[in-house]
């Protein structure tokens, strides 16, 4: 298996894309932002949600994001980090971001992989698991798994 050689100016570009997304996955999802947020996603695009959800496609995703999102980040804030890009293809690219859910009891970290491609010149979701992280990836943040136990 060989890496991915990508020059360095467009690994730049697409580390600004990768960043303009995830800075408005979080805008989008503390101001509870749906269309925002759906405008992300490629039409056929996976998520599966922290709770373990499949949602196939754009629409399903949208359906259940309007029923989750209105009125569920009252009292929180979250804030992403990009942690890692792996690029499996110039145009594929697995990203590592890390996710911190800030709440009246504290944090709670998830680890979160999104798979994105590069459609038209635009980067877009095309499928992400949300993952809870385990409490030995915690102990520097005083924080808690987000999705419970996670051993």
């Amino acid at each position: 298996m060989s890496t991915i050689d990508i020059d360095t100016q467009t690994r730049a570009a697409d580390l600004a894309a990768f960043q303009q997304i995830i800075d408005t996955v979080e805008h989008a999802q503390n101001n509870e932002l749906i269309d925002e947020f759906l405008a992300l996603f490629r039409a056929d695009a996976i998520w599966t949600t922290g709770g373990g959800k499949r949602l196939f496609g754009r629409d399903a995703i949208a359906e259940f994001t309007r029923q989750v999102l209105p009125g569920g980040m009252q009292g929180l804030s979250v804030t992403f980090e990009l942690e890692y890009v792996l690029y499996l293809r110039p145009d594929v690219a697995a990203v590592k971001v890390r996710q911190i859910y800030h709440t009246p009891d504290g944090n709670d970290i998830g680890t979160p992989m999104w798979v994105m491609t590069k459609e038209d010149g635009t980067w877009k979701l095309a499928a992400a698991q949300n993952t809870g992280a385990p409490a030995d990836e915690i102990a520097d943040d005083a924080g808690r798994p987000i999705f419970g136990d996670a051993h």
